[in-house]
């Protein structure tokens, strides 16, 4: 069953549970979350997706990779002398 099959079009726009959906942002393209509902398309996981890409990234983006950090070098003499003490 579709998230949105119970959203209902109001002259406001499209209302899913007394909230109502804005259409998704550019950044919101290749999403698995994105619904089509009749002639916009729509998260199925927020009601306003311009908000949750206003801080950055979004938190329910499915198509956006987390960088991973790189680990910082260590040094291997003291490498060495942690290893020797049991550290």
């Amino acid at each position: 069953m579709a998230i949105l099959e119970k959203a209902v079009k109001t002259d406001d726009g499209v209302m899913l549970n007394g909230f109502l959906l804005s259409p998704i942002v550019d950044q919101c393209d290749g999403c698995d979350r994105v619904r089509d509902f009749e002639e916009g398309k729509y998260c199925s996981s927020y009601p306003n997706p311009a908000s949750k890409w206003a801080g950055g990234r979004c938190n329910f983006a499915t198509h956006a990779k987390i960088a991973v950090a790189q680990q910082a070098k260590v040094n291997p003499l003291k490498a060495s002398k942690r290893a020797a003490k049991g550290r």
